[in-house]
């Protein structure tokens, strides 16, 4: 796993040249939302898609 510094030069170098402050914070917040994922998978912090649906289901019927 790469330092945030050099994940953060990771992402500078692949935005073109006229990307606002904006397009930075965009493409950092996602990358944060993938780590994000990526450790509640590490962690076992996911549910079937029978449990995704039976709780859809809950949520529908609210």
């Amino acid at each position: 796993m790469l330092a945030a510094k050099e994940e953060v030069k990771l992402i500078l170098d692949q935005l073109p040249n006229d990307a606002t402050i904006e397009d930075i914070q965009y493409h950092l917040y996602i990358r944060q939302k993938i780590d994000h994922g990526l450790n509640d998978i590490e962690a076992g912090n996911t549910f079937s898609a029978e449990g995704f649906d039976k709780r859809m289901a809950q949520w529908f019927e609210s």
